[in-house]
């Protein structure tokens, strides 16, 4: 909104309006502006939440400090939402189709997650919404995206073109004059970064360009499914997916910005995106919203954000990665979340296997989601009676250790467009 008053103001030669016409300055103030209410407000939600009484209930697992957190106000992911929402408001154009579906992600997702939170502690069911409801609006949300993209005349790319010499080396790189609507992305270690999900239906002949758009919607629900539900795996530790899903944030951000530069996606030899840039701004909320959640959040966290937060959290890293063609980049990027998911798979695989063949289930992990395996065992529970972890340490040094991994995949991700 404040970018149509500063526009108008612009063209009345105001002095100083024409600042805000810079993603640069934009996204600064949505980064200050989402810290500020992140902060200042969550202290008022928290208080409220306290006054509710809506705390969470932990299960006695035997994991030291486990006990400690019993009665801590839950579902404060409203505070990143709403520190999302209203800087994206302020500072963005709202009549960019990747904002828009930025804001409805951000909407969809945590209305499932408070709907799911809601039913845990107000209901009093543990369980919280069935499983196949959760399932049904993600797939939900992935068909909406990616339909929008594929029906949108705003969605194009413009695909980098390269120039070699004699030597076989790339001299220059240039884009189409025009944009097209495409179902390529990115993809990493390879010289020929661009992937066509056409190529895998080419032998449709006439019928390939539907059909690789439909795959690209099947891909983009199972991205939006398995990105917001790591993330909820992930949210057991103080912090721990807040921060995660802030490094995540940052590196989405710069993807972004080059991505809708046309001189830095030439240098890079990525496809230009016209109006990802704009996207920026939203990657500058989510980061202070994360970033200023674990104000509260950090080891001995006062609130923990439920599913209303990490399901929020992983859609929109979901959804952000497909509308700048570098989902396939997510492997890498979201690689604290990929584990987590995996380590929780082989867990109940080996277990299943394991009972049927010897009549006793065994683990691979002393617990799942993976983070668990490491803490240190407190007072008797079930994790006194499994395998020990390998070395185990405090709560909050697993936080940070999973911090320094994920900022390291996040280097890799940025080192794989010249990488190839």
């Amino acid at each position: 909104m404040l970018y149509y008053l500063f526009d108008f103001l612009d063209k009345l030669d105001f002095p100083g309006a024409g600042m805000f016409r810079y993603v640069s300055f934009r996204s600064a103030t949505a980064l200050v502006l989402s810290l500020l209410i992140s902060t200042i407000i969550g202290r008022r939600i928290i208080n409220k939440l306290q006054k509710l009484q809506i705390g969470d209930t932990v299960r006695n697992l035997g994991l030291e400090g486990q006990l400690s957190k019993v009665g801590t106000p839950t579902m404060g992911g409203i505070i990143i939402i709403i520190a999302i929402l209203i800087p994206t408001l302020f500072c963005a154009r709202l009549d960019n189709i990747y904002i828009i579906l930025m804001l409805i992600t951000t909407v969809w997702l945590g209305s499932l997650g408070f709907l799911d939170d809601y039913i845990k502690v107000f209901k009093k069911d543990k369980e919280g919404l069935h499983g196949k409801f959760k399932i049904i609006a993600q797939i939900g949300l992935g068909l909406i995206v990616g339909l929008t993209l594929y029906l949108s005349p705003d969605v194009i790319i413009r695909e980098n073109i390269e120039f070699r010499n004699e030597n076989n080396v790339i001299e220059k790189v240039s884009y189409n004059a025009e944009g097209v609507k495409s179902t390529q992305t990115t993809i990493p270690f390879v010289k020929n970064n661009n992937l066509d999900y056409e190529s895998f239906v080419s032998f449709l002949g006439d019928y390939a360009e539907p059909a690789a758009w439909i795959l690209f919607v099947i891909v983009v629900i199972f991205i939006v499914t398995a990105v917001s539900n790591g993330a909820n795996l992930t949210d057991g530790l103080d912090g721990l997916a807040a921060g995660s899903s802030a490094i995540i944030g940052v590196t989405l951000g710069i993807l972004a910005y080059v991505s809708g530069h046309i001189e830095f996606a030439s240098y890079l030899n990525i496809m230009f995106i016209p109006g990802s840039q704009e996207l920026v701004i939203f990657a500058a909320t989510f980061i202070g919203a994360t970033v200023g959640f674990l104000w509260y959040n950090a080891f001995p966290a006062q609130v923990f954000m439920g599913d209303t937060g990490s399901l929020t959290l992983g859609g929109i890293i979901g959804v952000f990665a497909v509308v700048i063609h570098k989902e396939l980049l997510l492997p890498i990027l979201c690689g604290v979340f990929f584990v987590e998911s995996v380590s929780v798979m082989v867990q109940v695989c080996y277990f299943k296997f394991t009972k049927k063949k010897y009549g006793e289930g065994r683990r691979i992990f002393k617990m799942t989601p993976l983070h668990h395996h490491f803490q240190k065992a407190g007072n008797a529970g079930i994790a006194a009676k499994l395998q020990k972890p390998i070395n185990p340490v405090p709560e909050s040094k697993i936080v940070v250790r999973f911090w320094i991994v994920g900022i390291l995949l996040a280097v890799l991700t940025l080192a794989t467009l010249k990488m190839r």
